[in-house]
């Protein structure tokens, strides 16, 4: 089975993302889209991340139904930072009969030589890239296998969500709304970042 891993902090899940999620479900060859949450992303902040488990439900809850999207939290039991890499190899060694793709946007993927062993990543996984404005792919590394897909984007950030919340604005609509009332009655986010 291919599966297309879309890692991600989902701080918190939004519209964005499963319209991303989905998009390459039905474009980018494969038969299932894995929402991996990281807990820690080596390349950015952690104090703002709300804790691993409730992102987690976050992401189950907004894709309830779907059977061809799933929510993981094998990089919970890894040690941290995560490392793409890393949970790469633990995936084909639980589940060898899959393979893997790696869904990124294309401002990461310009940024792929500062991640762990990146040259190892591209030559043994292939790559959805899936183009942000401001980044396009005007490169594609040697000797990777790389799909583009010009997949409809949603000019909304988990920051801009966050920040919503901080202010007493709605993020109706931003969000799924079983996000939204999870958000709402656990009082996440209001903390100052």
């Amino acid at each position: 089975m291919n599966i297309g891993l879309y890692f991600g902090s989902f701080n918190p899940i939004h519209h964005g993302h499963l319209i991303i999620a989905n998009y390459v479900l039905q474009h980018g060859g494969v038969d299932q889209v894995w929402f991996i949450v990281s807990p820690q992303n080596p390349l950015k902040k952690s104090g703002s991340l709300l804790n691993e488990f409730h992102r987690l439900y976050l992401v189950q809850a907004s894709i309830e139904g779907e059977t061809a999207l799933k929510a993981s939290d094998i990089e919970f039991r890894l040690p941290r930072p995560s490392y793409t890499i890393d949970t790469l190899a633990y995936l084909e060694e639980k589940f060898p009969t899959h393979r893997f793709w790696v869904i990124v946007g294309s401002d990461s993927y310009r940024n792929l030589p500062a991640w762990k062993n990146y040259e190892q990543l591209l030559k043994n996984y292939p790559l959805i890239v899936y183009e942000r404005p401001g980044f396009a792919m005007e490169n594609i590394y040697p000797g990777s296998s790389t799909l583009v897909l010009q997949a409809p984007l949603l000019e909304i950030s988990s920051t801009y969500i966050r920040e919503n919340i901080r202010t007493g604005k709605s993020i109706r609509y931003l969000v799924p709304e079983t996000v939204r009332l999870e958000i709402e009655a656990n009082g996440y986010y209001k903390q100052r970042e």
